[in-house]
């Protein structure tokens, strides 16, 4: 029985080896993929131009710009010198946001009272007006608080996040894991269906349900081939997360490998399933 599931085995690798579509779907497409979408789908925005229009030469203005300047969102900041060059920036996309500041925004908060300021986002591009609109109020509220310290006032109960598994809240951190998980089940997916859509194509499926292997050695002799190949491709993605994506691998893994083989088990199972009955 071994002898022959094991013969099944290694003509599956044979000829997945030898299929120009499968070595693709193996080899090449899922490293590049994981490159390509780690760094497309990310929400991290960077590059951006801030307008400032102040009527406020106070240091609490220059110190509040400061700050948006000294943030590495920020790449550029062009200067209005007119309440109307506003729309027009906006309008041309010269910049991302403008950032308004009143003629008597340092004296208010000299004086311990509310200070208002304005923030003009682009709402064309929605998503990373919001994620703009974000990144600016975690910098006005930072210097909120630092302002109320320096008066002595009070300043409300703040609320700490901490990202335990990603402390620096970097993209690639939270991307490539679950790229990861995609690809390495489409792998999987895809080897299984492809075993049995290349024996009807190539007409030895008859062969092979007439041949002495019993109906479970011809499912472990498929299963296991994909399954190999998947984590063969797992791993290669893993390796490249790490070297070259600079995703730290920590914790077991060997937990993370006998969670994949069931994870892949269940995959292979339904895409057997599924090209049984398309096939």
């Amino acid at each position: 029985m071994f002898q022959r599931i094991w013969s099944l085995i290694v003509k599956e690798l044979l000829a997945s080896a030898r299929d120009p579509q499968t070595r693709w779907v193996v080899l090449f497409s899922p490293p590049f993929l994981l490159v390509i979408y780690a760094f497309a789908i990310t929400q991290e925005i960077s590059s951006v131009t801030l307008g400032v229009y102040t009527q406020d030469r106070g240091v609490e203005a220059r110190e509040l710009i400061s700050r948006f300047e000294g943030s590495p969102t920020f790449e550029e900041i062009l200067y209005l010198r007119r309440d109307a060059d506003i729309a027009a920036a906006i309008d041309s996309r010269s910049v991302d946001l403008v950032l308004r500041i009143g003629p008597d925004f340092s004296r208010q908060l000299e004086r311990g009272e509310p200070a208002n300021v304005q923030l003009i986002l682009d709402g064309r591009a929605s998503n990373a007006a919001q994620i703009l609109a974000g990144y600016s109020g975690r910098i006005v509220q930072d210097f909120n608080e630092d302002q109320a310290t320096a008066l002595g006032v009070p300043t409300l109960t703040k609320v700490v996040t901490r990202v335990w598994y990603n402390p620096n809240l970097d993209p690639l951190w939270s991307a490539v894991p679950a790229l990861f998980a995609v690809l390495t089940a489409i792998v999987g997916f895809m080897v299984s269906a492809l075993s049995i859509a290349r024996e009807r194509e190539l007409g030895t499926f008859e062969q092979l349900l007439v041949s002495p292997l019993r109906p479970t050695e011809i499912l472990i002799g498929k299963a296991v081939p994909a399954l190999m190949i998947a984590l063969a491709s797992a791993t290669a993605m893993l390796i490249l997360g790490w070297l070259v994506l600079d995703v730290p691998l920590r914790g077991s893994l060997l937990l993370l490998y006998a969670s994949m083989i069931i994870y892949l088990a269940a995959i292979i199972g339904i895409g057997l399933f599924i090209s049984s009955l398309a096939a």
